[in-house]
């Protein structure tokens, strides 16, 4: 009997896809995505090096004029030599604007206590002959500027950086004797006396 079932309880069987058209879509559109990076990565290539090219053209025409204002100051060298500390501040000025215009700061009043994220010790002060000398590891002097742009510390500032008072290892003498206030030994004398002479040796 249930080789007799009739026509509407058989499963109903769908056509077989064609395989052989769905593969070759995909393959179409393996290549296309293959051609569009190429494209893409091609075009991202141009743009970075378009990119890097003119930042390179805004750095150099930002110290153009600084060279130009040194090669001046040396050409009158000769003839004014006063001129040439005049033409080297004027060259300073144009460097440190050229940096403000490219966004760096310069980091040269550095006060207060010791940074390591923006300072690096290149000297130890000894203060402590002064009538307040300040705490160990302020910073006293900056010695060599440094720089910084974004919040982001390019160089640090070299600076030198305070020992603080000297410690008080007790009652010393100015020349770093110590002083004679602890006991003595005795010597068989009285104070102020010097020692005893020897009996036996004079009746001999």
């Amino acid at each position: 009997m249930g080789e007799n079932r009739s026509d509407a309880e058989r499963p109903e069987t769908t056509p077989a896809p064609d395989l052989a058209a769905k593969l070759e879509q995909c393959q179409a559109s393996h290549l296309r995505t293959l051609a569009d990076f190429d494209n893409y990565r091609r075009r991202t290539g141009r743009e970075i090096g378009a990119a890097k090219a003119a930042e390179r053209d805004r750095v150099v025409l930002a110290w153009v004029p600084v060279l130009d204002h040194l090669e001046l100051a040396l050409s009158h060298a000769d003839a004014d030599p006063d001129s040439l500390v005049d033409g080297v501040r004027g060259v300073r000025q144009l460097a440190l604007g050229a940096l403000r215009n490219s966004g760096v700061t310069r980091l040269d009043d550095e006060t207060g206590a010791f940074d390591p994220t923006r300072h690096e010790v290149g000297a130890v002060v000894d203060s402590g002959s002064t009538s307040r000398p300040p705490p160990a590891g302020t910073v006293v002097e900056v010695l060599r500027p440094g720089y910084q742009a974004d919040g982001r510390v390019l160089r640090p500032a070299s600076v030198a950086v305070s020992a603080g008072p000297k410690p008080n290892n007790g009652p010393e003498s100015n020349n770093g004797a110590k002083s004679n206030d602890g006991p003595r030994r005795d010597t068989g004398s009285e104070p102020g006396k010097g020692p005893e002479p020897d009996t036996e040796s004079e009746a001999s």
